[in-house]
């Protein structure tokens, strides 16, 4: 899949080649400082809804994501983005837990790893784009990656999901000077099926018109709830990166 995309970022790139393209990296990683919520109900019919925080302990743990993007003349940006997670809970559940049709009993240890990987390709246009400030708005069409297992002693068992979702893109930054910016950008939709909002705020330090280091805090909300699965979560980062323009 983050092949597939790479490629695809790279043959637009070749077609659109006019004067002012410019190439940029966002190269993020940081720390989970926890979840605010992660509650799980598989299938969504007869299975327990756990609100997995609430018991168990969040390893800590930290996390990457990369951007490649591409900007045309001053306003038209295409990025792909390979955005991996997965978290892990240990400990022990207070009640009888149905999940995914297995039993799991109340007291014994469990571990529960929780995987969310995410592959995005956007489009953004800026209708603002000047000095001091840049906004734009676009659409990104985002490949989700998950699986969540239980296991114990006696019972191992996991639910694995691969959909597409369609995402709106926004992205807004203010230079109050010339080495520092603010930034507040993201995707997010809802539906009536569920939600999704992966979320950044921060501020940047440019060096150069090259190179500038990132720092802020990230947030990813949002799940499903349908026939099969109920699932929605809430988790935060710490976040820091560094960008790059070429």
């Amino acid at each position: 899949m983050k092949t597939a995309i790479c490629t695809l970022i790279v043959l637009i790139c070749s077609v659109y080649t006019p004067a002012f393209a410019q190439f940029n990296f966002d190269l993020e990683g940081g720390l989970i400082l926890g979840t605010s919520y992660n509650k799980v109900q598989i299938p969504t019919g007869n299975g327990t809804r756990v609100n997995l925080p609430e018991q168990l302990k969040l390893d800590q743990s930290a996390f990457y994501r990369i951007r490649a993007g591409y900007r045309i003349g001053n306003r038209h940006n295409i990025s792909a983005l390979f955005a991996p997670l997965t978290i892990h809970y240990r400990g022990a559940l207070a009640q009888n837990t149905n999940f995914n049709n297995l039993n799991f009993l109340p007291g014994q240890p469990i571990n529960v790893d929780y995987r969310f990987n995410s592959y995005r390709l956007t489009y953004r246009y800026d209708f603002l784009a000047n000095g001091k400030w840049r906004v734009g708005a676009g659409l990104t069409a985002k490949v989700r990656d998950a699986d969540i297992r239980f296991k114990s002693e006696y019972a191992d068992t996991h639910y694995d999901n691969l959909g597409f979702v369609p995402l709106i893109n926004f992205y807004a930054s203010w230079k109050p000077a010339y080495h520092w910016t603010v930034i507040l950008e993201g995707d997010a939709l809802a539906a009536k099926q569920g939600r999704a909002e992966d979320i950044f705020g921060g501020i940047a330090y440019n060096f150069n018109n090259t190179i500038g280091l990132k720092l802020g805090y990230r947030m990813l909300e949002g799940g499903a709830d349908n026939d099969k699965i109920y699932n929605f979560n809430w988790i935060n980062y710490a976040s820091a990166g560094v960008l790059i323009t070429l």
